[in-house]
């Protein structure tokens, strides 16, 4: 039980730290950052239930106002802007590529935990994210999707990163991958 809370605080604290590679920030307002690769890892390593609350932890501390997102920002004025979406998607994204990597027994890690961050880091994630921006910028959906094409080659280069570092992890410390224990 112990082991569970520090590693969820430990990988909301990853997330936050994530935070401190600079961001880019394109025209429809939302930031490209390190930070879903951290999202993803919660996932992949710490399995749906862990990975979420991870991520539901760092949430929390955004919206009592610590600075952890990129740039230093925090506070609830996030939920409601164009990366609300994108910030309420988070814990579901989690949830979903630790879900899959706990379900894909049959693939090695690596591929279990890359498939798992494609799918819940991308194609979950993007679904908040796209109806957030099309809400808070007064967008269509198809006209929030176009706003959202840049961000997919970086998040697929994200995914791909997540198979490896879990890959990688549960080759040298195969207990430290709870998803597979």
């Amino acid at each position: 039980m112990e082991r569970n809370f520090v590693m969820i605080a430990l990988f909301a604290a990853l997330i936050a730290a994530l935070g401190l590679v600079p961001k880019i920030t394109l025209a429809s307002g939302v930031p490209i950052t390190a930070q879903s690769l951290g999202v993803m890892l919660c996932g992949t390593v710490l399995g749906a239930r862990r990975g979420a609350l991870a991520v539901l932890l760092f949430l929390a501390l955004v919206a009592l106002g610590l600075p952890l997102l990129s740039g230093g920002r925090g506070g609830l004025g996030l939920f409601v802007s164009p990366s609300a979406g994108f910030l309420i998607g988070f814990p579901i994204a989690a949830f979903v590529a630790g879900l899959i990597t706990e379900k894909l027994r049959a693939m090695s890690v690596f591929w279990a935990a890359a498939l798992g961050a494609a799918i819940g880091g991308i194609l979950v994630l993007y679904i908040p994210g796209i109806i957030g921006m099309a809400v808070t910028l007064d967008k269509s959906l198809p006209e929030a999707s176009l706003l959202a094409t840049p961000f997919i080659p970086g998040d697929l280069i994200k995914s791909v990163l997540a198979g490896a570092i879990t890959g990688s992890l549960a080759k040298a410390r195969p207990d430290s991958v709870l998803s597979r224990a």
